[in-house]
């Protein structure tokens, strides 16, 4: 069941900026990006999403999952058994982004030698600096 959404006719700009910078911290995060692309076509359990997202801990693994949970991004489920099953799916909100992050890999696929070989001239022109 969608939460409504909290008025903001009171908020000032200032919050409203804060809030956006929060978002887009989140969405930006490396950790954040993966995991949303891992759960793009299935529900999966906490260890197949471990082994999916090469190189993250178990620890920065949980604080993914619990600020994605708490932004309503996915949904956590856990089902009662032996050791308990628990298992990670996009919710509606969270499958929204996935749109918007597939355009951003595209541009970062589109440019990625461009940006190497700036670098690479960037890097040669101010060495010393």
């Amino acid at each position: 069941m969608p939460v409504p959404p909290i008025d903001t006719a009171d908020e000032s700009e200032q919050e409203i900026c804060r809030q956006h910078l929060q978002i887009l911290a989140l969405i930006g995060d490396k950790w954040t990006i993966l995991v949303i692309g891992r759960l793009r076509d299935r529900t999966l359990r906490f260890g197949e999403l471990h082994r999916a997202v090469t190189g993250i801990s178990q620890r920065m693994l949980t604080r993914t999952l619990r600020q994605l949970e708490r932004d309503g991004l996915l949904t956590r489920t856990v089902h009662p058994s032996v050791p308990p099953r628990v298992e990670y799916t996009l919710t509606e909100l969270g499958s929204t982004l996935l749109d918007s992050l597939s355009y951003l890999a595209e541009w970062a696929t589109t440019n990625r030698q461009q940006i190497t070989a700036n670098r690479r001239h960037y890097d040669a022109t101010h060495q010393g600096d």
